[in-house]
């Protein structure tokens, strides 16, 4: 599938003059300060439900306030509240296909977002449903309406382009090696709910996953997801079988998984009967958690119901398993204090300057680590119309190594923002780069997805799509910047440093200056290239947007 850019949308962003000359820019100190306070010790690594989340919620409110933003949220509120369930399976329980057990942490992991006690299914069919894909813009369908209620459906991990050959269906149609949103998990499990699934379960392998069996394997058990109400269900059983045992189960029902995988490619895939089914015997703990989204704005001038979202969340991984030095705080400093930062030095920029005609909203996310959770609540109880959200500008990790002489750009191609961050790139004298591994996803793994996967076009910044072409060191320098970082991604060390060098997070942050202030002076609405996933869904809005 090509993307191609609408000209005239891209060119009438283009056309809107650049930031004046004088204005205001990021200050490199100030998002020092306010990293080394979000992940100071008394903070406590951020962890929504615990002591630190309140600490977090004060500052970042009190804020908002002394910069002078109106509350963004509902009742005139600074906070959204956000109904969280926090389960766990016990590990104890029972799964079996015929009469192979299968262990939980070992053949598979899997979870539930059900606020249910208990998980009993008794002699599911097993049924391939090959990468379980329904996109009607690329004329591919592995359902064939076949009836899937009560069976449990096993998918292959990513899209039908990941493996794809010249010569199959699929080649061309999803992207080549880079994800869509029908390779990612997500969407896997929330399809196997629509189709009325009992469990649904994905196989395992690193190349498509883009992690090891390790990182599915660390939940425990343990999941996290929002309230949700009667008419957006869960399937009641979700998670990863293990490769091998997979090709394990698919030979004793006398299946070549291999063959099928080839077969997965093809237009003309139909669901195959396993002839075997699965049951699972197991008790959930359910926890009710109420955590809070952050947010304020400032009202715009002539158009307020029209808005531009700048974004982040706040949330860390809080205290967890002692590292080999005995520290257990995980203060997320640069994932996402640092992004954190961002959108506050953003709110004190757009403040000090005029008044946008469109309201600019600053959201700071709760949860996202536990799944991308308060934006997605926050999409399904918008407080501004999401269908007049004209762009959600994300902030999620920056390098911490100096000025770069580009930006990366996850998600490249994906709507008519890019030229307009390309703009601002170029009054910076710097490029845009394309993402490194495509092929991963990234793009769907950050908040700014929540109202994507609703239509509104986004941005995100996120120093994991590759390394930096450094001022200092080039490409190579950024290479171990991104290597030594990674080595803390999610883990103790992942703290603020005196050391840091945030001249390029300042420059990054006023990329989306740029971009946002051109955004809210502006009357045109960004749109998603030809041939995205989500260009149907904004479509649908399109009457509200005049």
């Amino acid at each position: 599938m090509t993307r191609r850019l609408a000209p005239l949308t891209a060119l009438a962003l283009i056309a809107a003059p650049a930031l004046a000359q004088g204005v205001p820019h990021a200050d490199p100190k100030r998002l020092s300060d306010d990293v080394r306070t979000l992940a100071a010790p008394d903070f406590g690594g951020r962890a929504p439900g615990t002591p630190g989340e309140k600490r977090t919620l004060d500052w970042l409110v009190a804020r908002f306030k002394a910069l002078g933003l109106a509350p963004a949220g509902p009742d005139g509120q600074y906070l959204q509240q956000v109904p969280l369930i926090h389960t766990r399976v016990a590990p104890e329980a029972t799964m079996r296909v015929g009469d192979v057990t299968l262990t939980q942490g070992k053949e598979v992991a899997v979870t539930s977002v059900r606020p249910a006690a208990a998980i009993a299914i008794t002699d599911s069919p097993l049924v391939f449903v090959g990468y379980g894909v329904r996109a009607p813009e690329a004329q591919w369908d592995d359902f064939k309406g076949m009836d899937l209620r009560g069976k449990t459906l096993v998918f292959l991990v990513n899209d039908p382009d990941f493996e794809a050959q010249a010569g199959d269906d699929a080649k061309g149609r999803f992207g080549d090696r880079r994800m869509t949103y029908y390779g990612r998990w997500t969407y896997k499990f929330e399809e196997a709910a629509r189709q009325g699934a009992a469990a649904a379960l994905i196989i395992h392998d690193t190349a498509g996953a883009g992690y090891p069996w390790s990182t599915v394997n660390a939940s425990n058990g343990e999941n996290y997801d929002i309230v949700r109400g009667a008419d957006d269900p869960r399937v009641p059983l979700q998670g990863w079988i293990e490769h091998d045992a997979a090709e394990r189960l698919f030979a004793a029902a006398g299946l070549d998984l291999a063959a099928l995988r080839v077969k997965a490619r093809s237009a003309s895939f139909r669901p195959v009967a396993m002839g075997k089914s699965f049951s699972v015997a197991a008790t959930v703990k359910v926890e009710r958690i109420t955590s809070a989204n952050v947010l304020a704005k400032i009202p715009g001038r002539t158009r307020p119901d029209e808005s531009v979202m700048v974004a982040a969340h706040w949330d860390a991984y809080g205290d967890g398993p002692p590292d080999a030095s005995g520290r257990t705080l995980r203060p997320g400093a640069n994932d996402d204090a640092l992004g954190t930062a961002g959108v506050v030095e953003l709110a004190r920029l757009f403040k000090a300057g005029p008044t946008p005609e469109r309201s600019l909203v600053f959201a700071l996310w709760t949860g996202e680590e536990r799944g991308l959770l308060g934006s997605e609540y926050y999409a399904t109880h918008p407080t501004m119309p999401l269908a007049t959200t004209a762009a959600n500008l994300t902030l999620d990790i920056l390098q911490t190594a100096g000025p770069a002489k580009d930006v990366v750009l996850v998600g490249p191609g994906q709507s008519t923002l890019d030229p307009l961050l390309a703009a601002a790139a170029r009054a910076q004298g710097r490029t845009i780069t394309p993402e490194t591994f495509s092929e991963r996803g990234l793009f769907y793994r950050a908040d700014h997805f929540s109202t994507v996967r609703r239509g509104v076009p986004a941005l995100l910044l996120m120093a994991l799509g590759g390394a930096p072409d450094l001022a200092q060191g080039g490409r190579v320098a950024g290479q171990k910047w991104l290597d030594d970082y990674m080595a803390c991604y999610h883990k103790t060390c992942d703290s603020w440093d005196a050391g840091w060098d945030l001249r390029g997070a300042a420059r990054d942050v006023d990329l989306f200056h740029d971009v946002g202030a051109r955004l809210g002076r502006s009357s045109v609405w960004p749109s998603w290239t030809r041939g995205s996933e989500f260009a149907a869904t904004r479509d649908r809005s399109a009457a509200e947007r005049k």
